[in-house]
């Protein structure tokens, strides 16, 4: 027995369409009217037609498919991020290949195979750089490459303005009288340099000097993204400062945790003793009552999921989409006055 199967062509003559706009409506091209893409899609219901990945392939030259590239999965803005980008990328049809790379090594390897391992069309890298060698192989292949959770100069972007987040959190602590403002800062041991890392450091020294306070290095320390190295960090600095700080400006609201548990458990006081502020409004971060700069991670995860669907020709570009994404100041219970006296 002779099994029929339905063509592209079966399809548009049914819905009453040329065969390229058949073609385009089934991709989710632009260009195409909502009325006739759903009239194509009815049409391809009716008579139960699949599109084959094989077709689909050599009649647009792409694979429906995009590689996002991430460090982390267990962690809050990894998710979050994550699930923002592949929402926007599976209601455009797209095939979301997740890959887990948590080093710079490992990262470095999956980029140079990735090539010969399985095409894709686009690659999203979260929250971390591609050196000119990855770049320049994956622009060789024809994969467009988005970065989401990070701005970028050298390919499209969203992230927040890392350094203006810094100086929100700074400027709220010294509005309140601080002077003696210590900093738990984030360090990456695979990215040393990395800009967010580096720009919500240079916040902290910037408002600093700005109001004529010169920085201590004993109110400073740099841990990895761990609440209990945060705990043991500030636990040093009041152990070891000459004077000890009024206030702390933590570089993530993870890293805010173990400093919230530390200074309770030392029997100090917050905000009447010690004020905490920092960055992301993490949900612990209400629960908490953590004075924050609230960025939102699942909407920068959309935004890149856009930016993709642009670069693929899948969505007209539109000069209304942000990719600096905005911020804002959550002021919760763990921030108040300097207190006049030390001790």
């Amino acid at each position: 027995m002779t099994i029929q199967t339905t063509s592209l062509a079966d399809v548009a003559r049914h819905a009453g369409v040329s065969l390229s706009t058949a073609s385009r409506a089934l991709n989710n091209a632009y260009g195409v009217s909502a009325e006739t893409r759903a009239r194509v899609i009815e049409s391809a219901h009716a008579l139960d037609f699949v599109v084959s990945p094989d077709a689909r392939r050599l009649a647009t030259g792409t694979t429906g498919r995009v590689a996002l590239v991430v460090p982390h999965l267990e962690r809050w803005f990894f998710g979050q991020i994550t699930a923002g980008i592949e929402r926007v990328l599976s209601q455009a049809d797209l095939d979301v290949l997740l890959y887990q790379v948590d080093d710079e090594q490992h990262r470095r390897e999956f980029l140079a195979r990735l090539p010969a391992r399985r095409k894709v069309d686009a690659v999203v890298v979260v929250a971390f750089p591609l050196s000119e060698e990855d770049r320049a192989r994956l622009e060789k292949i024809g994969a467009k490459i988005v970065a989401a959770g990070a701005r970028s100069d050298a390919y499209p972007s969203v992230g927040i303005d890392d350094y203006a987040a810094g100086r929100l959190a700074m400027n709220h602590l010294l509005s309140l009288g601080h002077t003696r403002i210590a900093m738990i800062a984030l360090r990456n041991p695979d990215q040393p340099d990395w800009s967010t890392d580096r720009d919500r450091a240079q916040a902290y020294r910037d408002a600093l000097s700005e109001h004529g306070l010169p920085p201590d290095p004993d109110l400073v320390r740099e841990v990895e993204l761990v609440p209990a190295d945060a705990a043991r960090a500030i636990k040093d600095i009041l152990n070891t400062a000459a004077e000890p700080p009024t206030a702390i400006y933590t570089h993530a609201d993870e890293v805010a945790f173990g400093v919230l548990r530390a200074l309770r458990n030392c029997g100090h006081r917050v905000p009447e003793d010690i004020s905490v502020v920092s960055i992301d409004d993490h949900p612990m971060a209400e629960l908490l009552d953590l004075t924050t700069v609230a960025q939102d991670v699942r909407a920068q995860g959309a935004t890149a999921g856009r930016l993709v669907l642009r670069e693929l020709g899948l969505e007209p570009a539109d000069p209304g989409l942000a990719t600096t994404a905005p911020i804002r100041l959550i002021r919760r219970a763990s921030t108040g006055r300097a207190r006049t006296t030390t001790g």
